[in-house]
């Protein structure tokens, strides 16, 4: 998931959690990034063999399972895989999960629905929940109008937010825009976006809509809740847990109506807000760098 011009965003998630795990004391960790496709994964595991032909590390953790195929030329005493989501649901790359799951001294994935997910019975039954959580430090609550004028946005106008690529058919974008219509707002999206500006755009719109189809954990959902900031989402991956309690926000299958009737206090109040950040914080990504850190020592201890 190495970024690249087109794509700043991908691949946040994982250096988030390596930036946290790198600020606990008593571990070193080095990343490893490969750009998308098939022939990045010959010449990754070529590259990593020789600059590592020396080496040998505590523990080498894949994230999404094709990256797993050049880890497995490294040598290691504990070898982890984190799934994230088509890893295990998409047919061809399920088959790649299958092949390297009885590699792997621990296997996870970012949320409990998709352990449910994972192919074979062992691999669900030893399987840890291990998601990169949001970073709190970034998205945090700021001054909605200062947001809208530093990113060009009408002052007044209602905005919503899809915070997904519209390419992605699974997040259903279709939803999103026929939602806006119908409420009457300006709809911001994601996807090729800087990093840097998303929590701008979070903390700029009225609510954040997340009318997904799949979902393997539900980043955009906590990173909404953290700047306080209304979401409406389907029940999938973690929305439920994470919204469940917070007041104003709504967590239900997608019916146009419904979710335009949850919309409309949020779109009449200049700056709305909801208390999510306490939510919020219960999966942030130094909680759940802890975790992965403790599945480790486990590991290495076994």
């Amino acid at each position: 998931m190495l970024p690249d011009r087109h794509h700043p965003e991908r691949g946040r998630f994982v250096r988030d959690q390596v930036a946290a795990l790198r600020r606990l004391p008593g571990l070193e960790v080095e990343l490893c990034e490969l750009p998308p496709g098939a022939p990045s994964l010959l010449r990754g595991a070529r590259t990593l063999r020789a600059r590592h032909a020396r080496d040998r590390f505590d523990v080498v953790h894949a994230h999404f399972s094709l990256a797993a195929l050049p880890a497995l030329a490294l040598p290691a005493r504990v070898r982890a895989l984190t799934v994230h989501g088509t890893d295990a649901r998409h047919p061809r790359t399920r088959l790649v999960t299958r092949a390297v799951l009885p590699f792997m001294d621990i296997v996870a994935a970012v949320s409990p629905s998709l352990v449910a997910a994972l192919p074979g019975a062992r691999a669900r039954r030893r399987a840890l929940v291990l998601p990169c959580g949001v970073d709190t430090e970034r998205f945090v609550v700021l001054d909605r109008a200062q947001c809208r004028l530093q990113l060009g946005l009408p002052a007044h106008r209602r905005l919503l937010l899809f915070p997904a690529d519209p390419a992605r058919a699974s997040k259903r974008a279709d939803r999103a825009r026929a939602l806006a219509r119908h409420v009457d707002a300006n709809l911001l999206t994601l996807g090729g976006v800087d990093p840097a500006r998303v929590p701008l755009l979070v903390n700029a719109a009225h609510a954040v809509i997340a009318p997904f189809e799949r979902e393997g954990f539900g980043l955009a959902v906590l990173e909404a809740l953290a700047c306080d900031v209304p979401v409406l989402a389907t029940p999938v991956g973690i929305h439920p847990a994470a919204l469940d309690g917070v007041q104003g926000a709504l967590c239900a299958p997608f019916e146009l109506e419904r979710w335009a009737a949850a919309l409309e206090p949020h779109l009449r109040d200049p700056d709305p807000r909801v208390e999510g950040r306490a939510r919020a914080l219960s999966w942030s990504a130094t909680a759940m760098a802890q975790r992965v850190r403790d599945a480790w020592h486990t590991a290495l201890s076994q």
